[in-house]
């Protein structure tokens, strides 16, 4: 009998503990705020799952691919890893605020394991400020894996044989984006070292366009009157910053010292994907929404649709693509390696993921299904592959389909993510006939030039008048 009633007080009191469990990201199998790190989500956690079902097409033959590649899973900049040993001072602090000062919230308080983890964590000292924005390992592994991904269902285009005639990179001038280039190429051909990249033009408008484009960098997208700072100054933000301090035992949290966390968090999730990050525990998944909303408004005014004329400024990568799949000519391939602000510009340019409503600071609450959300579009490793078919026993018979990190892109002029190649003529045909010096950006190289030529001929005037 005595035996009964332990069980039964045991069963109980189990059953009350269970009820009065908090969040523990630790024992969360889904994990499902690691989808929401905006552009440094990792590729593994992002990308398609049914690209074996979308590259078919039935009764066409793929002929020519061209890539537009953001670089794989990269260190963190200079200012993230000074601030980093931050973090350990935060650790200890938390710990005193659980174990010493019980400052423990009532609600939403850090499970066991995820106090634990903080308290054992550690920074890697050996990430120096020289290593800045470096490609990881885990980076190289994302740019061999996707070419692999590609090659298996493109085997015809993609060959496992380099030749110069067939494939043309290129990669911007960071040591990323190299790397990068090299792990795709290890992943088609077996060894890094096969493949070359073409030379980097000394102003890389094609690829690294808003650096010498002063309208694009002046842009407010972030500052005072933004719908960023709108946001990130609003009720609901403070209240999310006031409820992650609480859930770590603080009665005041510097917002600073919240999104070093999520940095930290978000890197160290992407560098090592089958693992979790301590510092992820800090964030109940509703509180990463919010600040994943934070940053796409961020890059929606920054790259996206806020401002009309974010949809020309990469005008000469859409011309690229259309001018490389419009010819049968060689190369087949062309792969280019470069940054997020250049994909999402892409993306813009051709219209992909644009909402129906404006992203604003003030409606969050029904934007949870946006088609705008750098966590799908644009984690570390993001891509855009365009596939072009040729199908000769269709009336049209020049097709394409374009792929997203391996999601085939569902636009509305298309047939359930297949294009008619005159189709894609005609609605890119403003962009495609544009001149790109002045499409967009008249301060830019246009502008550069021109001042050039102002300074020769005034230099010729002082010369023959002397």
């Amino acid at each position: 009998m005595r035996l009964l009633l332990l069980t039964a007080l045991l069963a109980l009191l189990l059953q009350h503990a269970t009820a009065q469990d908090d969040y523990c990201f630790g024992k969360d199998g889904e994990r499902a705020q690691t989808r929401h790190f905006s552009s440094k989500t990792a590729y593994q956690i992002a990308k398609g799952t049914h690209i074996d079902k979308q590259y078919q097409v039935p009764g066409c033959e793929p002929k020519k691919m061209w890539i537009f590649h953001r670089h794989g899973t990269r260190l963190p900049t200079v200012n993230t890893i000074k601030e980093a040993p931050r973090l350990e001072d935060l650790r200890d602090l938390i710990d005193k605020n659980y174990n010493v000062l019980r400052t423990k919230p009532e609600t939403n308080a850090l499970c066991q394991i995820d106090l634990f983890g903080i308290k054992m964590w550690k920074w890697n000292a050996s990430i120096t400020v020289d290593m800045e924005q470096h490609l990881t390992s885990q980076g190289y592994e994302d740019l061999r894996g996707t070419a692999k991904l590609y090659q298996r269902y493109y085997p015809s285009v993609l060959s496992s044989k380099y030749n110069n005639t067939h494939y043309y990179f290129r990669h911007t001038d960071t040591q990323r984006t190299t790397e990068s280039f090299k792990g795709f190429s290890e992943g088609l051909f077996g060894d890094s070292r096969v493949a070359t990249a073409a030379d980097i033009p000394e102003q890389d408008l094609l690829l690294r366009p808003y650096d010498y484009c002063t309208d694009f960098k002046n842009k407010n997208y972030k500052g005072e009157g933004s719908e960023y700072y709108k946001f990130t100054n609003s009720s609901q933000w403070n209240q999310t910053m006031e409820d992650i301090g609480r859930r770590l035992g603080f009665t005041y949290l510097d917002e600073k010292d919240i999104m070093l966390m999520y940095d930290m968090c978000r890197y160290e999730q992407a560098w090592q994907v089958d693992r979790t990050s301590v510092w992820c525990a800090a964030f109940l998944p509703e509180q990463v929404n919010v600040l994943e909303y934070a940053e796409d408004l961020k890059y929606y005014y920054e790259a996206g649709y806020g401002f009309p004329e974010n949809e020309r400024f990469n005008c000469r990568a859409v011309q690229d693509m259309l001018k490389h799949l419009s010819t049968p000519a060689s190369p087949q391939v062309v792969a280019y390696f470069a940054h997020s602000a250049g994909l999402q510009t892409l993306l813009t340019g051709l219209g992909v993921s644009r909402d129906d409503v404006k992203l604003t600071a003030d409606n969050f609450d029904i934007m949870s299904n946006r088609r705008w959300q750098i966590s799908k579009l644009g984690p570390f490793a993001g891509n855009f592959v365009a596939v072009k078919y040729s199908c000769p026993a269709e009336r049209e018979q020049e097709k394409a389909v374009f792929f997203i990190n391996q999601n085939a892109v569902q636009l509305n002029w298309c047939n359930v993510g297949l294009c008619n190649w005159s189709d894609v003529m005609k609605n890119y045909k403003t962009i495609n006939e544009a001149n790109c010096d002045e499409y967009y950006c008249r301060s830019g190289a246009s502008a550069g030039q021109a001042s050039l030529l102002l300074s020769a001929l005034i230099a010729g005037i002082v010369y023959l008048m002397h």
